[in-house]
């Protein structure tokens, strides 16, 4: 039993168990149980100081456990080295050399990783619409965000860890990373995408996970989140709309001018049996967008460690903000240069 377990477990991307971290009496990350699939874009959402970035520092070696374990592909995160041969990492603040041009931080990062495609390396910064020939110090935030996805999406990596990786970007290049990170997801490879652009995630991923206070509040199907919550109808009549009280799951209803709105959780039939009795002159539905739902685990009101408005959720440093050394050579083996020189953890 125990050997098919293994087997099975090197087919995992990514697997958690009891997965903690704390710095001083502040967990940042309270005994996560996660498990990502092959070949899915799996999406991690969380406003800040819910853990996300924690997630990431732990996966990737740059901060050791509190308790519990991980394992990539059936290796343990403690084997940084291993588990750095199968995954490419975007952090969400990238800086560069500064000396050095564009052309050279991707051929250096190539060479760190090891394993690059160069055709497409070419492709992608075509397609990106980067210019390689500047020094790193004269790039944008979003130009030096385009060096680390070019880096991380041209390797033939098996698993890409990406922490905020369109900050900075504009609309255009934004719709080309979508069409990227769907080409990955094709050729059978994975995606972990935290991401603070919430119509990105439901553009992209299939699945998510909730972050509420370093704890994981839901694991589902994008489109079973909408079913469960609910759906909102707007109703129109010709006379007086109907008591719905006591027809099972019927939530709230409001008034509109040409009948009431009426949000549902579940199946439809009992409200759609009760109107039968009315003269409906319109129905129309829509689900609830991620945003909605987000906003339903976190509530509308909230800010700073909520809700951050126009679609977004605040993303903040690892563990709360506080600062987590990282071992020597990790930051080459993820693509990141020495000494702060390719990127915050963000």
């Amino acid at each position: 039993m125990a050997v098919t377990n293994h087997s099975a477990d090197r087919e995992r991307p990514i697997v958690t168990e009891q997965l903690t971290k704390r710095f001083g009496s502040f967990t940042a990350l309270d005994r996560l149980d996660l498990e990502v699939r092959q070949g899915e874009v799996f999406g991690y959402l969380g406003p800040n100081g819910a853990g996300k970035s924690t997630t990431l520092r732990l996966l990737l070696g740059l901060a050791k456990p509190s308790g519990g374990h991980a394992r990539i592909f059936g290796t343990d995160i403690a084997r940084v080295r291993e588990v750095h041969k199968r995954l490419a990492y975007v952090p969400g603040d990238v800086a560069l050399w500064p000396k050095l041009t564009g052309a050279e931080c991707l051929t250096l990062l190539g060479r760190m990783h090891g394993d690059v495609d160069t055709r497409k390396r070419a492709d992608l910064i075509e397609r990106f619409q980067f210019d390689p020939s500047k020094r790193a110090r004269a790039y944008s935030k979003g130009n030096r965000q385009k060096v680390a996805l070019i880096a991380a999406l041209s390797t033939r990596s098996d698993l890409l860890l990406l922490d905020e990786p369109t900050s900075g970007l504009d609309p255009l290049i934004e719709a080309e990373f979508v069409r990227s990170v769907r080409e990955v997801a094709e050729q059978g490879r994975t995606v972990f995408l935290s991401s603070h652009i919430l119509s990105e995630v439901e553009t992209l991923c299939a699945r998510v996970g909730i972050l509420r206070e370093g704890k994981l509040v839901e694991v589902a199907d994008v489109t079973d989140l909408r079913t469960m919550h609910g759906t909102e109808l707007d109703v129109d009549f010709d006379g007086p709309a109907p008591n719905l009280d006591r027809v099972p799951g019927v939530g709230s209803v409001q008034p509109t001018p040409e009948g009431i709105r009426v949000q549902v959780a579940g199946q439809p039939g009992p409200l759609l049996e009760a109107l039968t009795t009315t003269h409906v002159t319109g129905l129309r539905s829509r689900e609830a967008s991620l945003e909605e739902i987000f906003l339903g685990y976190y509530g509308a009101g909230e800010d700073g460690d909520g809700h951050a408005g126009n679609g977004h959720v605040a993303s903040g440093p690892a563990g709360g903000g506080q600062d987590v050394p990282e071992p020597a050579g990790a930051a080459a083996r993820s693509g990141r240069a020495p000494d702060g020189g390719a990127g915050h953890d963000h």
